[in-house]
């Protein structure tokens, strides 16, 4: 198909079936994907104005909005937390657009499990409404934090049980999910496709399908065991009963480690895919960094005692775990200088999708340099539980991930969608969206610097102008939302329609209609050349 062709086509996949019982019972992946796309948003949206009602409080000393208590901002904070990890981070790019481009990126009709696949959604859906409820019913919200952190989420009278209940379904449909890829990835790529010819997408979302399917587990049965102390009172976690409150620690980080990378692997993927696209360059590095998504994930799954430097660990375990922290850093610089790499010497055409991806490289690299200094033993004394912490985590999943998904989001959405997104309009809402993360987040390092505790309601006066500075951020972000929103939901109704291959783009997805039809191929290709080589399916 020629590359300038409009590619509206009679009969896209949105053609197939009309009504939204053929939506929320599709196992057509790309629908499966929409559908994650939609409600992960939409979750997306509520913990965005939760964390910006927090920031609002933080404004002043004391207490700034009229409703607003210790206990609701315990709340406030959990919520926030729980939201974005378990139902933003955590499943976005895997869940959205590892489900809509996987199969074509592999040259497939679909994943290996399509029922599967549609019981995923409908379990991440359950999670979901079962995780608002806990809101709603009991003596109140969960107010433990996101991490459910022992003795206190088995004394607390707010409903931590129901919270809980939802993470472990939620987990369930990240393994799905995980196993999915796993083996649509092993099983079903076209003829000619090896291994080292897959696009690195592809790559990034093999690599976390392992952590999903290995890692996801553990945390699944750390909270069920939190469930049974809540109701048994068995003294597995509570030391008044012979517990032992740092075995839950080690057992939720064993898990949430690992879900760092879970949600940072598919990122970089993104990321790997826009830098040749907009560089008119073949990715420098192909092997390492198909090698170093690998490394990030094995290694990245026996670093989770760096969380508990402060916890009572031994000096022994102190150093090996902080030996490991700056050891998985490699594999992330890998990737970096490769990015970077690609870039030097290419014909770079800054389009939105690469304004997205080069503020990851910039925001990732502040993230994981600030993780290095957390993970040097003598600095994380003083500055765990301060809002450095905060400010690291942010800067790579936010900054990291964060802004690779709406990157990926501009990139492929004239392929998901057909239509065409307004250039300018685009470009000014990333303009808001890094001008006030930087903002918010930036003065947090300082902050944190400064001893300023995290997770706490109030604070002393000497750390207001920055808190005044950072909540202005924080307006300026959510403004960046709003036209990052407006842009792309206005684009759906009256954006032009898109040409096959608008970015010139050479991986499979970009040889196929936009929006693409049901089946993806009408004859499996036969894939031939390289990856990224500007190859024809036959």
């Amino acid at each position: 198909m020629p590359e300038n062709e409009h590619v509206i086509q009679e009969r896209s996949f949105y053609d197939d079936k009309k009504g939204i019982f053929s939506w929320i019972f599709s196992t057509d992946h790309k629908r499966i994907g929409l559908l994650y796309l939609f409600s992960i948003m939409a979750f997306f949206a509520i913990g965005v104005l939760i964390g910006f009602i927090m920031k609002l409080e933080m404004l002043t000393p004391g207490k700034t909005l009229p409703f607003a208590t210790p206990d609701r901002y315990n709340a406030a904070f959990t919520l926030h937390g729980v939201i974005m990890i378990f139902l933003f981070i955590i499943p976005a790019i895997p869940a959205i657009f590892g489900n809509f481009f996987i199969p074509i990126l592999i040259g497939a009709r679909d994943v290996s499990f399509p029922k599967i696949n549609l019981l995923s959604w409908w379990l991440y859906i359950t999670g979901s409404i079962v995780a608002v409820l806990s809101l709603f019913t009991g003596n109140g919200p969960p107010d433990t934090g996101w991490t459910f952190y022992v003795p206190y989420s088995i004394k607390t009278g707010t409903n931590v049980t129901l919270a809980v209940v939802a993470a472990f379904i939620l987990g369930f449909s990240s393994i799905f999910t995980g196993l999915n890829f796993v083996t649509t990835i092993h099983r079903l790529r076209a003829p000619g496709m090896g291994w080292f010819r897959m696009p690195l997408f592809v790559w990034a979302i093999y690599s976390t399908g392992w952590v999903q399917i290995l890692a996801t587990p553990i945390l699944g049965i750390t909270l069920l065991l939190v469930i049974v102390e809540r109701v048994f009172n068995v003294g597995l976690f509570d030391p008044s009963k012979g517990g032992d409150p740092i075995l839950y620690q080690h057992l939720f980080w064993i898990y949430s480690h690992p879900a760092v990378y879970i949600m940072i692997l598919p990122a970089m993927g993104i990321v790997t895919e826009i830098i040749p696209t907009f560089s008119r360059k073949k990715i420098f590095g192909y092997n390492a960094i198909a090698y170093s998504s690998i490394a990030i994930a094995s290694v990245g799954s026996l670093v989770w005692g760096h969380h508990m430097y402060v916890s009572g660990e031994s000096y022994l375990a102190r150093v090996t775990f902080s030996l490991l922290t700056f050891l998985v850093a490699i594999p992330s610089a890998i990737k970096v200088f490769n990015w970077v790499a690609t870039l030097y010497k290419g014909s770079i055409e800054v389009r939105t999708p690469m304004l997205f991806a080069l503020s990851f490289i910039f925001l990732f690299s502040i993230g994981g340099l600030t993780g290095l200094i957390i993970g040097a033993l003598a600095v994380n004394v003083h500055v765990h539980d301060t809002y450095f912490i905060v400010a690291h985590f942010h800067y790579v999943m936010f900054g990291g991930t964060g802004f690779a998904f709406f990157g990926g989001l501009y990139y492929w959405f004239p392929k998901m969608f057909g239509r065409n997104y307004s250039e300018k309009l685009a470009k000014i809402s990333w303009f808001f969206l890094f001008t006030g993360f930087n903002l918010l987040y930036f003065t947090m390092f300082i902050l944190g610097w400064e001893g300023m505790p995290r997770r706490y309601y109030d604070y002393l006066p000497k750390y207001q102008t920055l808190h005044v500075i950072s909540t202005a951020g924080s307006f300026i972000l959510v403004t960046g939302f709003l036209l990052l929103a407006w842009s792309l939901i206005s684009s759906l109704f009256r954006g032009e329609k898109s040409l096959a291959n608008p970015w010139g783009g050479v991986t499979p997805e970009w040889k196929i209609p936009s929006p693409p039809p049901t089946e993806n191929f009408h004859v499996i290709p036969e894939i031939k050349g390289g990856p990224y080589d500007d190859f024809d399916l036959e």
